[in-house]
């Protein structure tokens, strides 16, 4: 199993991972509160569906942001940025997304597998070698 070569990456795969899943709850969420305007015509419910679809933009750009330096330890691929590579034949989806499968095994297991290269990575930071 694969390490981390650094504590700011751990923390950076971690607060990508988080992100990812709120960008993933919430653009449903606004766009329900949204439609939900649209058959009550209730003020506050439109209110809110924008606010949440504003916050959804600035949250899915953070997630964008964070997510082109999570790279795999092995292949180097980035794991939580949108790529349009070749996954590995037994790579598995979560809702029809590989990066939300590696996401949700990164906040509920603390490790995950490479959609890309196939490899276990556990979120731990490697032990140097001193000599």
């Amino acid at each position: 199993m694969h390490r981390l070569p650094s504590t700011q990456s751990v923390y950076r795969f971690r607060l990508a991972a988080v992100l990812l899943c709120v960008k993933c709850l919430s653009f449903p969420i606004a766009l329900g509160a949204l439609v939900l305007f649209l058959i009550n015509e209730n003020y506050a419910i439109a209110r809110f569906g924008v606010s949440l679809m504003a916050l959804a933009l600035l949250v899915a750009l953070l997630q964008w942001l964070l997510a082109a330096r999570t790279s795999c330890p092995l292949c180097k691929t980035s794991v939580l940025a949108k790529k349009h590579c070749m996954t590995h034949r037994h790579a598995r989806t979560f809702l029809g997304s590989y990066r939300l499968r590696v996401a949700i095994a990164i906040i509920l297991r603390n490790s995950f597998h490479c959609p890309y290269c196939h490899e276990p990575t556990a979120m731990e930071v490697r032990e140097r070698k001193r000599s």
